[in-house]
């Protein structure tokens, strides 16, 4: 009998720092043990993982097909080195197929793209959660009119593939804005988050749909997400959640100097996993 598995919005942190050492390296220390800590949260080894990443974008819900994905280095500035990165995962496109059927099934087109490979948003994530790379993993785009209805919609279409041992990751950030990312954002980001947390932690579902759907009225919203990339993911993973309730797994406010920031796992299980870090 395969569990059910729970669904995650996760931070993928900045670029490919998981290969990187100094002190931007360190900002990333205490993501890095949440994400290593996720796969005692999983119920079985995962058939799969569907990635949902803040870094593909696509005029329609696209799914990655290849059988053994490439590399999409899409960020700039970064040493010599992390442009060689090799994720070796495979892929899946039997779940690719299957994710494009559950759309099909709810009238939502999803495209399948066979070349594309493993953004940041992807193994950057995956490389602390998956070191060994033996977990298949298949990408997912987001909408490029970054429409939230649309993206919930989409989630609650694949949430069948969690009773298929498919675990659902929204990869991005809960707070995003590269123009405002040092101390000046400790009270933006804070005053986001905090509304965040509580519309996630809704016990009503349909609240918590209702609240990130009006999401841009939200306290300092847009100061956190000048554009949405980074939050679409998550509203792709609440769709897939259901009625199951939001644990948050992660929290930090000192990146940067005092940006705070989360991630939160929707499962019947509300263990605390013990990474929320508060520096006064």
């Amino acid at each position: 009998m395969t569990l059910r598995q729970p669904t995650f919005f996760l931070s993928h942190g900045g670029g490919p720092w998981p290969w990187l050492d100094g002190p931007f390296r360190r900002d990333f220390d205490w993501l890095e043990a949440s994400l290593q800590a996720l796969p005692a949260q999983l119920p079985d080894r995962p058939r799969a993982v569907l990635a949902v990443s803040g870094h593909w974008e696509a005029a329609e819900f696209t799914v990655s097909s290849a059988r053994a994905p490439g590399m999409v280095y899409d960020y700039s500035g970064f040493p010599d080195h992390t442009y060689h990165i090799v994720y070796p995962a495979p892929g899946s496109p039997e779940v690719a197929a299957r994710v494009i059927e559950l759309g099909a099934a709810a009238g939502i087109m999803i495209a399948d793209d066979p070349a594309r490979g493993f953004d940041h948003g992807t193994f950057s994530m995956m490389q602390p959660i998956c070191p060994a790379a033996d977990i298949p993993v298949v990408s997912l785009s987001l909408r490029r009119d970054y429409d939230p209805a649309r993206h919930i919609a989409l989630g609650r279409a694949l949430a069948p593939l969690r009773d298929e041992g498919v675990v659902i990751l929204g990869s991005g950030l809960s707070y995003h804005n590269l123009r405002l990312f040092d101390a000046r954002a400790a009270e933006p980001s804070a005053r986001f988050d905090a509304w965040l947390d509580r519309a996630l932690t809704d016990p009503d579902p349909a609240a918590r749909a209702a609240a990130l759907l009006a999401w841009e009225a939200a306290p300092a919203a847009r100061m956190a997400h000048p554009r949405e990339d980074h939050l679409l993911p998550l509203m792709v993973a609440v769709g897939a959640a259901g009625a199951d309730p939001a644990t948050c797994i992660y929290r930090q406010n000192d990146l940067r100097g005092g940006i705070t920031v989360s991630a939160w796992r929707f499962s019947a299980d509300t263990t605390p996993t013990g990474f929320d870090r508060k520096v006064l």
